[in-house]
């Protein structure tokens, strides 16, 4: 056994990268990334950032750490997730970007029901998001009087409108469910 560092009893051992990082590295491959992803991006980031990492996911998707690890790898073309995986990966890991970059193409904007009591509270926040995204809309007017949209401005504006439209739906199933609990009380 060679000779280490004793951390609280245990040796330590390690090593100093000096240059790039290998392949093994924990290094984030998307740092900064934004809210707008393609679909394999989202899917490196939805196994990053599940709890315990792409390791814990694939213990509980009952796959092999490695064939996980390369299927969700930005630059590997040879594999991908056959359908299976992917409902798994989603389901597990529940991404926001990951839903946003599978609906993206469809123009499509998925809503997960999370009931919001309809009080006056609720409905005041609302009002505020819609203000927000006026102001936010009206300054970009002024900008793009020649028709022309940056991606970045784009991205923006499609992100407030998914997060208003999921706002007010959100507000509508705990009406529903606020009518239906009254009903059945």
């Amino acid at each position: 056994m060679g000779r280490g560092r004793r951390i609280g009893g245990a040796p330590a051992y390690g090593y100093t990268v000096n240059g790039d990082f290998t392949v093994m590295s924990r290094m984030d491959l998307l740092p900064d990334a934004g809210q707008v992803l393609s679909l394999r991006q989202a899917l490196y980031r939805a196994g990053r950032d599940y709890k315990g990492g792409v390791t814990a996911l694939a213990h509980d998707m009952v796959l092999e750490n490695d064939a996980l690890q390369k299927k969700l790898k930005l630059d590997e073309e040879r594999r991908w997730l056959n359908p299976d995986e992917l409902e798994d990966v989603i389901r597990l890991t529940g991404s926001p970007l990951l839903l946003d970059a599978l609906m993206r193409p469809a123009s499509a904007v998925w809503y997960q029901p999370e009931p919001v009591a309809a009080t006056q509270d609720a409905l005041k926040s609302v009002g505020k998001l819609l203000t927000e995204t006026g102001e936010f809309v009206s300054g970009m007017h002024n900008g793009a009087a020649d028709g022309v949209w940056e991606l970045h401005e784009v991205a923006l504006l499609e992100k407030q409108g998914n997060d208003i439209i999921r706002a007010v739906l959100g507000i509508m199933a705990g009406a529903r469910l606020a009518m239906e609990d009254r009903a059945n009380g």
